[in-house]
Protein backbone atom coordinates (compact mmCIF):
# COMPACT_ATOMS: atom_id res chain seq x y z
CA UNK A 1 0.00 0.00 0.00
CA UNK A 2 1.46 3.32 -1.06
CA UNK A 3 0.92 6.48 0.93
CA UNK A 4 1.20 10.21 0.51
CA UNK A 5 1.41 12.27 3.68
CA UNK A 6 1.40 15.85 4.83
CA UNK A 7 3.71 17.26 7.47
CA UNK A 8 3.18 16.52 11.15
CA UNK A 9 1.43 19.35 13.02
CA UNK A 10 1.39 20.26 16.72
CA UNK A 11 -2.20 20.55 17.95
CA UNK A 12 -2.85 23.03 20.77
CA UNK A 13 -5.03 22.29 23.81
CA UNK A 14 -8.27 24.16 24.55
CA UNK A 15 -6.29 27.14 25.92
CA UNK A 16 -4.06 27.31 22.83
CA UNK A 17 -0.94 25.79 24.45
CA UNK A 18 1.34 23.53 22.43
CA UNK A 19 2.64 21.80 25.57
CA UNK A 20 0.12 20.00 27.77
CA UNK A 21 1.25 19.62 31.39
CA UNK A 22 0.47 16.34 33.14
CA UNK A 23 -2.48 16.53 35.54
CA UNK A 24 -0.82 14.06 37.93
CA UNK A 25 2.78 15.34 37.88
CA UNK A 26 3.59 18.92 36.80
CA UNK A 27 7.20 17.94 36.08
CA UNK A 28 6.05 16.03 32.97
CA UNK A 29 4.13 17.05 29.86
CA UNK A 30 3.35 16.05 26.28
CA UNK A 31 2.55 17.50 22.88
CA UNK A 32 -0.15 16.14 20.58
CA UNK A 33 0.78 15.61 16.94
CA UNK A 34 -1.48 14.93 13.96
CA UNK A 35 -0.82 14.01 10.35
CA UNK A 36 -3.06 13.46 7.34
CA UNK A 37 -2.10 10.46 5.23
CA UNK A 38 -3.58 9.36 1.94
CA UNK A 39 -3.25 5.65 1.17
CA UNK A 40 -3.67 3.90 -2.16
CA UNK A 41 -4.32 0.19 -1.74
CA UNK A 42 -3.69 -2.62 -4.19
CA UNK A 43 -7.40 -2.79 -5.12
CA UNK A 44 -7.36 0.79 -6.44
CA UNK A 45 -9.06 2.53 -3.52
CA UNK A 46 -7.93 5.75 -1.87
CA UNK A 47 -8.27 6.21 1.88
CA UNK A 48 -7.63 9.55 3.61
CA UNK A 49 -6.75 9.04 7.28
CA UNK A 50 -5.81 11.28 10.15
CA UNK A 51 -3.24 9.90 12.59
CA UNK A 52 -2.31 11.29 15.97
CA UNK A 53 0.20 10.55 18.69
CA UNK A 54 1.59 12.02 21.89
CA UNK A 55 5.23 12.89 22.50
CA UNK A 56 6.01 12.71 26.23
CA UNK A 57 8.86 14.32 28.13
CA UNK A 58 9.91 16.48 31.02
CA UNK A 59 8.22 19.87 30.93
CA UNK A 60 11.54 21.75 30.90
CA UNK A 61 12.84 19.65 27.97
CA UNK A 62 9.70 20.24 25.90
CA UNK A 63 9.80 23.98 26.65
CA UNK A 64 13.48 24.13 25.64
CA UNK A 65 12.55 22.75 22.21
CA UNK A 66 10.38 25.83 21.57
CA UNK A 67 7.29 24.02 20.33
CA UNK A 68 4.51 26.32 19.09
CA UNK A 69 0.81 25.60 18.41
CA UNK A 70 0.28 24.73 14.75
CA UNK A 71 4.02 24.26 14.17
CA UNK A 72 4.82 21.82 11.38
CA UNK A 73 7.46 19.15 11.92
CA UNK A 74 9.19 16.92 9.43
CA UNK A 75 8.86 13.18 9.82
CA UNK A 76 5.93 10.79 10.10
CA UNK A 77 3.51 9.29 12.55
CA UNK A 78 3.87 5.52 12.28
CA UNK A 79 1.82 2.61 13.58
CA UNK A 80 3.45 -0.28 15.39
CA UNK A 81 1.52 -3.46 16.02
CA UNK A 82 2.83 -6.45 17.95
CA UNK A 83 1.64 -9.41 20.01
CA UNK A 84 3.51 -8.33 23.16
CA UNK A 85 2.06 -5.53 25.35
CA UNK A 86 3.77 -2.14 25.08
CA UNK A 87 3.08 -1.51 28.76
CA UNK A 88 3.57 -4.47 31.12
CA UNK A 89 1.90 -2.70 34.07
CA UNK A 90 -1.24 -2.01 31.99
CA UNK A 91 -1.25 -4.59 29.16
CA UNK A 92 -4.88 -3.96 28.13
CA UNK A 93 -4.16 -0.32 27.35
CA UNK A 94 -3.10 -0.71 23.71
CA UNK A 95 -5.26 -3.64 22.57
CA UNK A 96 -6.34 -3.39 18.93
CA UNK A 97 -10.12 -3.65 18.65
CA UNK A 98 -12.24 -4.20 15.56
CA UNK A 99 -14.26 -1.00 15.28
CA UNK A 100 -17.22 -0.74 17.66
CA UNK A 101 -17.61 -4.52 17.97
CA UNK A 102 -15.44 -4.77 21.07
CA UNK A 103 -13.73 -7.79 19.49
CA UNK A 104 -9.98 -7.79 20.14
CA UNK A 105 -7.99 -8.44 16.97
CA UNK A 106 -5.80 -11.54 17.35
CA UNK A 107 -2.99 -13.21 15.43
CA UNK A 108 -3.13 -16.99 15.91
CA UNK A 109 -4.86 -16.63 19.28
CA UNK A 110 -2.55 -13.88 20.58
CA UNK A 111 -4.00 -10.38 21.09
CA UNK A 112 -2.60 -7.61 18.89
CA UNK A 113 -1.37 -4.41 20.53
CA UNK A 114 -1.29 -1.15 18.54
CA UNK A 115 0.34 2.24 19.18
CA UNK A 116 1.35 5.28 17.18
CA UNK A 117 4.78 6.92 17.39
CA UNK A 118 6.42 10.04 16.00
CA UNK A 119 9.43 9.34 13.77
CA UNK A 120 11.39 12.56 13.23
CA UNK A 121 13.60 10.92 10.58
CA UNK A 122 10.63 10.05 8.37
CA UNK A 123 12.30 6.74 7.49
CA UNK A 124 10.33 4.31 9.66
CA UNK A 125 7.46 2.36 8.13
CA UNK A 126 4.29 1.04 9.73
CA UNK A 127 4.65 -2.39 11.34
CA UNK A 128 1.29 -4.13 11.03
CA UNK A 129 0.22 -7.57 12.26
CA UNK A 130 -2.52 -9.28 10.26
CA UNK A 131 -5.40 -10.53 12.40
CA UNK A 132 -6.56 -14.12 11.99
CA UNK A 133 -9.96 -13.85 13.72
CA UNK A 134 -11.84 -12.32 10.78
CA UNK A 135 -14.76 -14.75 11.18
CA UNK A 136 -15.42 -13.56 14.76
CA UNK A 137 -15.28 -9.95 13.59
CA UNK A 138 -17.67 -10.61 10.67
CA UNK A 139 -20.05 -12.40 13.04
CA UNK A 140 -19.97 -9.45 15.47
CA UNK A 141 -20.69 -7.10 12.55
CA UNK A 142 -23.60 -9.30 11.45
CA UNK A 143 -22.13 -10.20 8.06
CA UNK A 144 -22.05 -13.65 6.53
CA UNK A 145 -18.50 -14.84 5.99
CA UNK A 146 -19.55 -17.89 3.93
CA UNK A 147 -21.65 -16.18 1.24
CA UNK A 148 -20.19 -16.37 -2.26
CA UNK A 149 -21.56 -14.87 -5.46
CA UNK A 150 -21.42 -16.84 -8.70
CA UNK A 151 -20.93 -15.23 -12.12
CA UNK A 152 -24.52 -16.18 -12.96
CA UNK A 153 -25.80 -14.37 -9.83
CA UNK A 154 -23.69 -11.35 -10.71
CA UNK A 155 -25.04 -11.30 -14.28
CA UNK A 156 -28.64 -11.47 -12.98
CA UNK A 157 -27.97 -8.64 -10.55
CA UNK A 158 -26.46 -6.46 -13.30
CA UNK A 159 -29.39 -7.21 -15.66
CA UNK A 160 -31.86 -6.27 -12.93
CA UNK A 161 -29.97 -3.02 -12.31
CA UNK A 162 -29.94 -2.20 -16.05
CA UNK A 163 -33.71 -2.91 -16.28
CA UNK A 164 -34.44 -0.56 -13.36
CA UNK A 165 -32.30 2.14 -14.97
CA UNK A 166 -34.24 1.76 -18.27
CA UNK A 167 -37.59 1.96 -16.43
CA UNK A 168 -36.54 5.19 -14.75
CA UNK A 169 -35.80 6.75 -18.12
CA UNK A 170 -39.30 5.79 -19.36
CA UNK A 171 -40.92 7.27 -16.27
CA UNK A 172 -39.85 10.80 -17.07
CA UNK A 173 -43.04 12.83 -17.02
CA UNK A 174 -43.88 15.76 -19.22
CA UNK A 175 -43.84 19.05 -17.45
CA UNK A 176 -47.41 20.39 -17.35
CA UNK A 177 -48.02 24.06 -17.59
CA UNK A 178 -50.23 25.50 -14.90
CA UNK A 179 -52.83 28.13 -15.66
CA UNK A 180 -52.21 31.33 -13.84
CA UNK A 181 -55.02 33.80 -13.29
CA UNK A 182 -54.05 37.38 -13.76
CA UNK A 183 -55.57 39.91 -11.46
CA UNK A 184 -56.31 43.41 -12.60
CA UNK A 185 -53.86 45.89 -11.33
CA UNK A 186 -55.31 48.72 -9.34
CA UNK A 187 -53.60 51.86 -8.44
CA UNK A 188 -54.95 54.51 -6.18
CA UNK A 189 -53.63 57.97 -5.54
Amino acid sequence: MNSNSQSVTIVPDEQGNAIRVSKTNAEYAHIRLVQQKVFFNTQGWVDNKSRSTLVHGKLEDLKAMGFEPGQELSGNIVIREQTEPFNSSNPDRDLKKAGDTGIICCAHGEPIYRRTFYDASGKEQDVLVAHTNADAIREANGTDSKKTVTQEDLNKLMAKKDKKKAEKVEEVEEVKEQEVEMEEETFEL
